[in-house]
């Protein structure tokens, strides 16, 4: 279930890179669907592998959409997120959804960075 392939550059020129959604994976591709701060974590290191694998890292991310089922959650996952971000912090944008692609599923992201 790893999606650390889904990467997507629009032109090899371009100066960014475009990181579909990551899901809470662990290092085995097994999700991991317990609290909101064991997902967030698990969220953002297949991004960071993702963004890894496209020649990025965190600290080129420029903008970053978090998909969360609620919105209550927001607090946990700024707590995890300071630990994967630096400042100057990434632009972003949280997102309340009723529901993501699995049961049990509470955050999803989606990324630009810029190449390193």
């Amino acid at each position: 279930m790893a999606n650390h392939d889904l990467s997507y550059t629009p032109d090899p020129d371009a100066d960014c890179i475009l990181v579909s959604t990551q899901i809470p994976t662990r290092a085995d591709g097994s999700l991991a669907l317990g609290d909101i701060t064991l997902q967030s974590e698990c969220t953002l290191q297949a991004l960071k592998v993702a963004l890894e694998k496209a020649g990025s890292s965190m600290d080129r991310v420029m903008h970053l959409t978090i998909y969360l089922t609620d919105m209550a959650d927001r607090a946990a996952f700024n707590e995890v997120y300071k630990r994967f971000f630096a400042k100057p912090w990434p632009v972003r944008a949280a997102v309340g959804v009723a529901a993501l692609a699995v049961e049990g599923m509470r955050v999803e992201v989606t990324a630009i960075a810029a190449k390193a």
